[in-house]
């Protein structure tokens, strides 16, 4: 084993975490660590089953004396967020993550770190295998590509599951109980786009946004941290009012729940621009600086000219087009919840925008706890991106979890926390996406509540999971288990 988890507490849940870290599972690249699960059930004579979309569930018999006890469900999803540095080189389909310790962290090198929610994984395969435990009745439910759009958790066949009380370890605050989650949709626009023969006398530039934090979707669109694409279409705006430009390369982002780190922007200009090209470019990495230093430090803004012309451009207006659509289009906080203070209730994710071939696609997901605030945000985002002549796409919708702050499971939830701790825990909703809105619907009569231990820049390369807050959640884990 390359990466020391002997002086790493609790050292079953590490060791099967490295585990996983070794597997690639990418969303909608699963088979890999179904395969590893379903081994894993087989060598703990754990019986299993495993339906069609690819969800796996393994069971356990309850601890001698717990029989009567009601039935627990341990859910998580095996896929992750694969984003990496784009000086890193790394194969998500072939390589196993390079975990390192700092200080009271775990992380990854240049990569996302799988947290999200390989710990829920460990945990539960923990439990599974640790005979000593006291507990009654146990299923391990685990889903597949719960990242782009819950579609494990929505194409779930309910059958494989017997428990009524549910436990989602798929969040990232130690101490806090989330009761509710956001609805979501992933909205698509493919803009088509003309392609024509550069000019002699023009000159080619770059201009890239790089540095940002990027984050989470739901759990970070509050800090108002810069978005890189929307960053470059403003700068790309600046530059249109006063010359015509033909772009022939446009990306930035990538994934519909992550906000975007980097982009880039390559375009070319008639000759005698090049001077006031330069101006603009520095006089709005002032103004970014200025307005986002306080939290995006490591922001970087360069524009480069570039030795060679493409063949083919861009037409004027359709380049004219795309820079105007990503520039009008919403993104961050659209409203805050009444009921729940503090809690943002809508918001929408420019997440991504690139060019290939005859057709720029810009990706957008949008969230809310209110279904109808979630459908006129999606429809704005539509009407802008039809107005350009986009085709769309939507996917991945999923209904919101209502909260209810009555439940048994709450209670003593509570009540567990409260004995070991001294202190209250924090009950609220999540602006993220959970799974427990989609299985709230496939299970009526379920009880739901969804916790974990601390996590930083989910989704990002700097994503890390606190080693001690890790050992604390599995001990808390086990009493709740106890209990219930």
């Amino acid at each position: 084993m390359s990466f020391d988890v002997s002086n790493l507490n609790p050292r079953s849940v590490w060791s099967y975490f490295y585990d996983l870290s070794q597997i690639p599972r990418c969303s909608k690249h699963e088979e890999k660590v179904i395969t590893y699960l379903k081994d894993f059930a087989k060598e703990h004579n754990l019986p299993y089953r495993k339906d069609k979309a690819g969800n796996i569930c393994i069971s356990k018999p309850a601890f001698s004396g717990f029989e009567s006890r009601p039935a627990v469900v341990l859910q998580g999803h095996v896929d992750m967020v694969c984003e990496k540095n784009a000086d890193v080189q790394f194969d998500f389909a072939t390589e196993g993550l390079k975990l390192k310790k700092e200080g009271e962290w775990i992380t990854a090198e240049g990569t996302t770190l799988g947290a999200d929610n390989g710990i829920a994984v460990a945990m539960a395969l923990a439990v599974l295998a640790d005979s000593s435990l006291a507990h009654g009745p146990l299923e391990a439910l685990f889903t597949v590509d719960e990242e782009t759009g819950l579609t494990g958790a929505t194409n779930l066949d309910p059958s494989m599951v017997r428990g009524n009380i549910l436990f989602n370890i798929d969040s990232e605050e130690e101490g806090i109980f989330y009761i509710g989650c956001a609805g979501g949709i992933t909205t698509i626009g493919a803009i088509p786009v003309t392609l024509e023969s550069s000019k002699g006398e023009t000159k080619a530039f770059s201009v890239s946004i790089t540095g940002l934090k990027g984050g989470h979707s739901g759990a970070e669109i509050h800090e108002g941290r810069g978005n890189s694409v929307v960053f470059c279409s403003r700068i790309l705006k600046a530059i249109t009012s006063e010359a015509k430009i033909n772009l022939f390369q446009i990306n930035g982002g990538d994934k519909h729940n992550a906000i975007p780190r980097e982009c880039s922007a390559s375009f070319t200009v008639e000759g005698g621009k090049e001077e006031r090209i330069v101006q603009i470019v520095e006089e709005y990495k002032s103004i970014l600086l200025s307005e986002y230093s306080d939290i995006e430090p490591d922001l970087k803004v360069e524009l480069t000219k570039l030795d060679s012309i493409p063949g083919k451009v861009l037409s004027v207006s359709d380049s004219l087009k795309i820079i105007d659509t990503l520039f009008i289009l919403p993104h961050g906080v659209i409203g805050m919840s009444r009921k729940l203070p503090g809690l943002v209730e809508t918001s929408t994710n420019l997440a991504a925008v690139h060019l290939k071939d005859s057709k720029v696609t810009i990706l957008t997901s949008q969230r809310s706890s209110t279904m109808s605030m979630m459908d006129h945000i999606a429809l704005k985002v539509r009407t802008i991106l039809t107005n350009a002549g986009a085709e769309i796409k939507l996917e991945g919708q999923h209904p919101a979890w209502e909260p209810d702050p009555d439940s048994g499971i709450l209670k003593t939830f509570k009540k567990v926390y409260t004995e070991s701790t001294g202190e209250e825990p924090d009950v609220t909703a999540i602006h993220a996406g959970l799974e427990c809105g989609v299985l709230g619907e496939k299970f009526e009569n379920m009880e739901m509540i969804s916790f974990g231990p601390d996590m930083k820049e989910v989704h990002t390369p700097n994503e890390r999971l606190s080693i001690p807050s890790v050992e604390r959640t599995w001990e808390f884990l086990l009493n709740v288990l106890k209990a219930v």
